[in-house]
C-alpha cells in the first residue's frame, strides 16, 4: 500500500522537521554497514586463512546400543494348522465346491469323486466278509464236534480277519470319495478341475489355518549363530523397515542348514500380535535384536562417509580443524551407529556436511553460525524500525489534519493538487 501525504506549501515549514527525519533515517540505513563485514586487512606476505565450511557437530557419547539385523521372509501357516488333502484312489473329479481364497469350516466337503467304483468296492469286501464269517462259524462247530482238526479253524479265523480288515478299507476309501476339510481356514491351493483324472495320493487341496501364524525369516549364517529361541522380533510391511510395526513374535527355531538357492538360514517365528490381519504367502521384513550394549560409542549416522571399502569420520579439533578418522563399525540401529574402533568418547564429530569433506577444513557449527546471522539480521534491521515509527508518527499526524490521501497502486493524481507537496511513504510495516 502506498501512502501519499498531502500538505499545503504553506505548511511545509512547519513539517519539514518530520520529512528530513525520515530521509535521514533511509540514508542512514542504506549506508551503514556491519563491522563484520569489512574485509581483514592483513600485512604483506600474509597467507590466506582456509575458508570455514558450515556444518553439523555432535559430541560422541556412550549410550546403550540394541545391535539388531533386518531380514526379509513371507508369512506362512504353523506347523499342526495346515492340511494338504488327496485322492485316495485312481478316480476323476466330479465337483469341486471351493476356489482358492475360500474360508471353509471343519468337516466342510471340498471336493467329490466318481461314486460307482467306491460304491462296488465296498459291495465287494462286505460280500466277502460275510463269506469269511459264515466259513469261520462252520470251522469251529466241525472242530467241536471232533469231525476237523483244529488247522481248519485257525485258517477260516485268519481268513475272517483279512475280510474284515478290507472290508474296513474299502469303507473308509468310499468315505474318502468326498473330501472335507479337517479344519477350519482358508483354502491357499486348488491342484485339480472337474473331471480330471487324478491318482492315489496326489495333492488336490491345501486350507490353512489363518488365525495361527509363523514367518520364515532367511538370515545370513553368521547372524544366525547369533540368534536364539525366543528372540523378540518385530515385523514391518515390505522390504523396509521404515513403516509402522505390523506385527510382533518370537524365534521359535533356527534352521541347521543353509538354503541352496537363497544362501540363507531359515528362522522360523511364530506371530504372537498383530496390528492388522496377516495375510498367507505375504512379505515382511522381520527386525531381530540380536545384543544389548550397556555403554557403546555411537555417533549419528549422517557422520559416517564411505572411504573404499570402508568407513570415516572427521574428528573437530580444538582449533576448529577437522581430521578424518578410520572408522569401524558395529551395528547400526534407530539413526545412529555403533562405533567400535577409530574415536573415543568426548570426541566431536561433523554430522551434517561431512560428506565431501576435506582433510584438515575449518569447521564451524552451523547453529552458531545461523545464530550470529540473526543477530546481525537484528543490528541492521534496527534503524528501519526506528523509520517506521518516525513514518507511523508522521502519518497519524497528516490524519488529524485531514490531509491524507490514500492510493492502493494508483499514481498521485495531479493539476488540482498543483502547488502542493508530496511526500511518498512505502511499504508501511
Amino acid at each position: 500500500m502506498t501512502v501519499f501525504l498531502v500538505r499545503p506549501l504553506a505548511a511545509q515549514c512547519r513539517h519539514s522537521f518530520t520529512v528530513a527525519t525520515i530521509a535521514l533515517l533511509v540514508a542512514c540505513s542504506s549506508t551503514a554497514k556491519d563491522p563484520d563485514d569489512e574485509p581483514t586487512k592483513s600485512g604483506k606476505g600474509s597467507l590466506k586463512e582456509p575458508a570455514q565450511i558450515s556444518a553439523g557437530i555432535d559430541t560422541v557419547r556412550e549410550l546403550a546400543f540394541t545391535e539388531t539385523i533386518d531380514a526379509v521372509g513371507s508369512v506362512s501357516a504353523r506347523v499342526g494348522h495346515i492340511a494338504l488333502l488327496s485322492a485316495p484312489a485312481p478316480t476323476r473329479v466330479t465337483r469341486v465346491f471351493v476356489a482358492v481364497g475360500d474360508r471353509v469350516r471343519k468337516d466342510a466337503e471340498v471336493i467329490e469323486f466318481e461314486q460307482p467304483g467306491f460304491n462296488a468296492a465296498l459291495s465287494s469286501a462286505e460280500a466277502v466278509l460275510t463269506l469269511a464269517e459264515r466259513t469261520a462259524e462252520r470251522a469251529q462247530r466241525l472242530v467241536a464236534a471232533g469231525v476237523s482238526p483244529r488247522k481248519d479253524a485257525d485258517i477260516a479265523t485268519a481268513e475272517l480277519a483279512t475280510a474284515r480288515m478290507n472290508a474296513i478299507n474299502a469303507r473308509r476309501t468310499r468315505d474318502l470319495s468326498h473330501l472335507r476339510s479337517p479344519i477350519t481356514g482358508a483354502v491357499t491351493r486348488v491342484n485339480t478341475v472337474l473331471g480330471a483324472s487324478v491318482d492315489a495320493g496326489q495333492p488336490l487341496i491345501e486350507i490353512a489355518d489363518p488365525s495361527v501364524l509363523d514367518v520364515l525369516l532367511q538370515v545370513a549364517p553368521s547372524d544366525a549363530d547369533r540368534l536364539l529361541a525366543g528372540t523378540n522380533v518385530q515385523f514391518y510391511n515390505g522390504a523396509g523397515a521404515q513403516s509402522a510395526v505390523v506385527a510382533r513374535g518370537r524365534v521359535v527355531d533356527v534352521g541347521a542348514t543353509v538354503d541352496s538357492a537363497t544362501r540363507g538360514v531359515a528362522v522360523r517365528v511364530s506371530v504372537t500380535s498383530s496390528t492388522r490381519t496377516l495375510r498367507l504367502g505375504e512379505s515382511v521384513t522381520g527386525k531381530l535384536v540380536i545384543a544389548v550394549h550397556a555403554k557403546a560409542l555411537s555417533v549419528p549416522d549422517a557422520a559416517l562417509v564411505p572411504a573404499d571399502e570402508a568407513y570415516r569420520v572427521f574428528v573437530v579439533d580444538s582449533a576448529g580443524v577437522a581430521h578424518a578418522h578410520a572408522v569401524k563399525i558395529g551395528g547400526r540401529a534407530a539413526g545412529r551407529v555403533w562405533i567400535t574402533e577409530g574415536i573415543e568418547a568426548g570426541d566431536i564429530v561433523v554430522t551434517t556436511g561431512a560428506y565431501g569433506m576435506d582433510d584438515g577444513a575449518k569447521v564451524v557449527n552451523s547453529e552458531t553460525a545461523a545464530k550470529k546471522s540473526a543477530a546481525k539480521r537484528a543490528v541492521q534491521t534496527a534503524p528501519l524500525r526506528e523509520r517506521s515509527r518516525e513514518v507511523r508518527a508522521a502519518v497519524r499526524f497528516a490524519r488529524r489534519a485531514k490531509t491524507v490521501c490514500i492510493s492502493r497502486g494508483r499514481p498521485a493524481q495531479r493539476g488540482r493538487n498543483m502547488g502542493r507537496e508530496q511526500v511518498a511513504v512505502s511499504d508501511l510495516p
